[in-house]
């Protein structure tokens, strides 16, 4: 049975992850501590608002070195959005602050390029390993929902598990053993959402 932990760093999307979780079958309790992490399996670090302030709650906190002890681990954990993001070295969005370096790369801010920014809504995601385990059930180009003005740069290829295209391509999720990490949001995503979340409690 999977013990579902969901980090709460005062602006992640909680209510509608923790829903979420709970349509497939898990009850997810909230991590505020390194204490709160006893005896889960699986571990959620959703996102919304700025990396500057994730990055600044997950350190006053005390969770940015067990999360990184965490993965390390490698065990089960999901990323969402700013919780994709703050996994990388540093954002344009906010100087300075730092991320908690799981993968070398920089968040950068979408180009100006005639399309509305935030990238806002649906839009296709190509998997590049279709047939791992995260994506079961989903298809070639499953459609998942965004609402974001960054995006990561991972200076691995071989991190980036899917992309997508919205003025140019960009890294759309990345993976490394059982981590996974989105620029969409699979809660904001109806049956396809869930499908991933299902999967991930797979892992």
């Amino acid at each position: 049975m999977s013990t579902l932990g969901i980090i709460d760093y005062g602006a992640g999307n909680l209510s509608s992850v923790c829903n979420s979780f709970r349509a497939v079958g898990a009850e997810g309790r909230l991590v505020r501590s390194e204490s709160d992490l006893e005896g889960l399996t699986h571990l959620v670090l959703p996102g919304v608002g700025a990396f500057g302030d994730c990055s600044r709650a997950l350190h006053e906190q005390g969770l940015a070195e067990p999360i990184r002890r965490w993965i390390a681990a490698d065990r089960p954990f999901l990323g969402i959005c700013i919780g994709y993001q703050i996994l990388f070295e540093s954002s344009e969005e906010t100087p300075g602050a730092p991320g908690l370096g799981i993968f070398h790369g920089h968040v950068r801010r979408f180009p100006e390029c005639g399309l509305k920014i935030p990238h806002m809504g649906w839009n296709a995601v190509t998997p590049l390993h279709p047939e791992a385990p995260i994506w079961q059930g989903m298809g070639e180009a499953p459609y998942f929902y965004y609402v974001h003005s960054f995006y990561p740069e991972p200076e691995d290829s071989a991190a980036v598990a899917a992309t997508t295209h919205y003025g140019s391509t960009f890294a759309a999720a990345v993976c490394r053993g059982r981590l996974i990490a989105t620029q969409f949001h699979p809660e904001k995503s109806q049956l396809l959402g869930l499908r991933l979340l299902s999967n991930f409690l797979s892992l």
